[in-house]
């Protein structure tokens, strides 16, 4: 089957790279560690030119030779790769924002090889406090891909964490919470590390525990009040160094949802997680502990949103039902 598109999912640590058919099937993909702080350093030829520029050295690791094969294909990439940091700074699009508004306002940059790379713009949010984001856009328009509901709140657990509220195929608002980061910080910066160890196997009762005490009487004092029960719970005697770890998680995951839980009407809709297995997997857990009932696993987000950004530029054409 020939392919139609390349599809970059170019992020911060990572580079994931779609060779995509028909209706965006997936014919081949790839991951390199070649984020946008972790780029190539070895110049090479490409193309007849000596190159040291790491995106350009990442981008031809990652789908040279599907190139060479097919010249023309067209290429669209989404992620940090069009930050301030990036290979060519893409400016944000203000929120509202669907797929059409996104589709319509790539960026583009000529590669060495001579491809156009097709950046998708990230979103702002101005009403209230500002926010922004970069890819999760993506993988947001990937998941509305397969959904019948019009009112869904998505969630993108992470070490940014994202939570989405879509209506009627638009991004409508969403909310940064620095969950991921915040945990590596307080485990490895912290005194709170200076007790704990990594355990072999995920400490279920004390991430449960954990979320609990986030919604106790306890926990309305916030998070600042509660972080430090973790060494002083691991004094008592009460949590080992093993499973200190996944109860602090369990606290910071809590506390997260609690904030969600005070955005009107959240507890009501549907919500779909996106992102890694094991992360969105303890989300989910948290998720029912705290009172939402209605939560689903999606797949494939990035592909499938890459590919409906493409149809939406022109780049590529829908696939027709029979």
């Amino acid at each position: 089957m020939q392919a139609q598109l390349i599809a970059l999912d170019w992020g911060t640590t990572s580079l994931r790279a779609y060779k995509l058919g028909p209706g965006g099937q997936v014919l081949e993909r790839r991951s390199l560690a070649s984020g946008i702080m972790h780029l190539p350093t070895e110049a090479r030829m490409i193309n007849g030119v000596h190159c040291s520029n790491g995106f350009e050295l990442a981008f031809d690791a990652a789908c040279g030779d599907w190139l060479d094969t097919q010249p023309h294909l067209p290429v669209i990439a989404c992620g940090m790769v069009g930050s301030a940091q990036g290979w060519s700074e893409t400016a944000y699009r203000d929120s509202p924002a669907d797929v059409t508004t996104l589709g319509q306002a790539l960026h583009v940059v000529r590669s060495l090889r001579g491809s156009d790379v097709h950046i998708v713009p990230g979103v702002m949010q101005r009403d209230g406090v500002a926010n922004v984001m970069r890819g999760e856009e993506t993988q947001v328009l990937g998941v509305l891909q397969s959904l019948t509901a019009d009112d869904v709140l998505i969630g993108l657990p992470g070490s940014h964490s994202k939570w989405v509220e879509v209506s009627r195929g638009c991004i409508t608002h969403f909310d940064t919470f620095m969950t991921g980061e915040l945990f590596a910080v307080l485990r490895d910066h912290s005194i709170l590390g200076r007790t704990q160890k990594t355990a072999d196997t995920f400490q279920a009762a004390a991430f449960d525990r954990g979320v609990q005490v986030t919604l106790s009487a306890d926990g309305k004092m916030g998070l600042l009040s509660t972080l430090f029960s973790t060494r002083a719970l691991g004094l008592a005697g009460e949590l080992s160094p093993e499973e200190q770890p996944d109860y602090l998680s369990g606290l910071l995951i809590g506390h997260e949802l609690s904030g969600l839980r005070a955005r009107n009407n959240t507890q009501h809709r549907d919500i779909v997680l996106v992102g890694n297995n094991a992360l969105c997997s303890r989300y989910q857990r948290a998720l029912q502990s705290c009172g939402f009932p209605h939560v689903t696993l999606a797949r494939e987000a990035a592909e499938r949103g890459l590919w409906q950004l493409a149809v939406a530029a022109g780049l590529v054409q829908p696939l027709l039902e029979a």
